[in-house]
């Protein structure tokens, strides 16, 4: 049996470890880092501790107006791949790596492809779409920050009144996907494709560095799909 003051000590040198790593804002490569590690021994925190909180801005009528064609669009979700052994590999390796957050085989499988669909409709690449899922809701649908922000992308509710319609439920799956990529596309259009930048709004943290490197951190070091996975089959150990 582990004694409650070990606990304690232990839980007091995580957040040390936390705080020094986030505390590194005046060096942005030693926060990447230091956020890889974080990821790779498993400490970055899963219940959407750094969940966005994007900031209510005035939009233009002509934005506006883009933005809602973008988000009231009923096409239904497909994979845009080359072909469907592309596809096949993709769903496959992709599902191994986020069994663990979802086990549910049918939802799994209804999730990644509407990540899929959404991101690359949006312009995004579905693997930076779930690496930012993982760092603002831990794969969480009902997820609900601080700040009032909803589901797998923590979507602020402003948005629905902004460009959406009265109906739309931001812990609906598809909507939810929907409204977060054509924000964050929305966000890379005003920062000139800057995706540091964007992240920085999308999280209401502009000009720091934690969000965007831990983001970055988990789209190359958890997501990304190498080659040689989509080439051979290659199984990488899970990091």
């Amino acid at each position: 049996m582990i004694k409650k003051t070990g606990a304690r000590s232990e839980e007091r040198g995580a957040r040390k470890t936390l705080s020094s790593a986030f505390g590194s804002i005046l060096n942005p490569r030693s926060s990447i880092l230091t956020a890889v590690m974080l990821f790779a021994a498993g400490m970055l925190p899963a219940s959407g501790a750094f969940a966005g909180a994007q900031r209510e801005e005035a939009l233009s009528a002509s934005v506006r107006a883009v933005l809602q064609r973008s988000v009231s669009d009923q096409a239904a979700p497909k994979l845009a791949f080359g072909t469907q052994d592309e596809a096949d590999k993709w769903l496959k390796e992709m599902s191994r790596r986020l069994w663990k957050r979802i086990p549910d085989a049918e939802s799994r499988l209804d999730f990644l492809s509407t990540v899929h669909y959404e991101a690359k409709r949006a312009g995004l690449e579905p693997e930076l779409v779930l690496g930012l899922i993982e760092v603002e809701s831990g794969f969480k649908k009902y997820a609900v920050s601080g700040a009032g922000a909803h589901g797998y992308m923590q979507v602020m509710p402003f948005w629905v009144k902004e460009i959406g319609a009265k109906e739309h439920n931001l812990f609906h799956l598809r909507i939810n996907l929907r409204y977060g990529c054509t924000i964050l596309r929305h966000y890379l259009d005003i920062e000139k494709g800057d995706l540091y930048r964007a992240l920085g709004r999308y999280n209401g943290s502009l000009g720091r560095p934690e969000y965007p490197n831990l983001v970055r951190a988990a789209w190359h070091n958890k997501w990304t799909l190498h080659p040689k996975t989509a080439d051979s089959g290659h199984r990488p150990a899970d990091g």
